[in-house]
């Protein structure tokens, strides 16, 4: 608990068995009080070395659904669970655990309902290993997104995240697509119903075992990113457009 708040990890891994027990030593297991693991159908022993290290929430889905179908998962089970606060960790050890205490305080004080963790502010994504045509491309896309939706995040592409209970509540996130495009349907969502989102700096590494989308879905996932944008811009004039369909 933290300022009597229940809070929740949840880690949607695919192959993630050799970084796995890495991220989760480093969570502060007395500030939060559930992890939930969902293994996407991974290929390798992620759910074997996710019970070995006493992992208690795991749930294998049957086939593989997709980057944002995890989440779905993710987000169902810790609502579930009564959640008030809950943080999307991903176990490949891109992201340190170590800023959790730190998103964690955020929420709990009220001081933003949700928060994310940001690469660029502090040049976190090249010191990182980011490679160059992906952090250009973030850039880009920030820049075009911030332009559309009106606000001024320094990054919409991170898959550190915090929520309140309240905002998993208020938007429709079994809704949304179930590859990448996922987590800015979110936030167009997030910022339609009127929530702030706060950020803080956070370091990246990049390295053979952690997870990566390739050149191709990286622009499947652009144009994605960029049709939303604009259809959330058509319905802030007026137009009736479904920001998820």
């Amino acid at each position: 608990m933290y300022e009597g708040k229940k809070v929740i990890v949840v880690m949607p891994a695919y192959k993630a068995a050799l970084t796995l027990e890495k991220t989760y030593n480093e969570i502060p297991h007395d500030w939060v009080d559930e992890v939930i693991l969902v293994d996407d159908y991974s290929p390798d022993n992620t759910v074997e070395v996710a019970q070995q290290i006493g992992i208690k929430h795991i749930i294998r889905h049957d086939k593989n659904k997709g980057y944002g179908g995890n989440q779905k998962s993710c987000y169902t089970k810790a609502l579930e669970l009564g959640g008030d606060i809950v943080i999307m960790l991903h176990p490949d050890y891109q992201y340190t655990p170590m800023l959790l205490k730190a998103m964690i305080s955020i929420i709990g004080n009220g001081l933003y309902p949700v928060v994310f963790a940001s690469r660029i502010l502090g040049k976190g994504a090249l010191k990182g290993g980011m490679p160059i045509y992906k952090y250009i491309a973030n850039r880009i896309l920030t820049l075009f997104q911030n332009i559309l939706i009106d606000q001024k995040l320094s990054e919409y592409h991170t898959g550190y995240r915090a929520f309140s209970k309240e905002v998993l509540e208020a938007v429709q996130f079994t809704k949304c697509d179930d590859d990448f495009v996922f987590d800015n349907q979110m936030i167009l969502q997030i910022f339609w119903k009127g929530f702030e989102v706060g950020e803080v700096t956070c370091p990246t590494k990049y390295f053979e075992e952690a997870s990566s989308i390739n050149f191709k879905r990286s622009s499947i996932y652009g144009l994605g990113v960029i049709w939303y944008s604009i259809r959330y811009r058509l319905a802030k004039w007026g137009l009736k457009w479904d920001l998820m369909n």
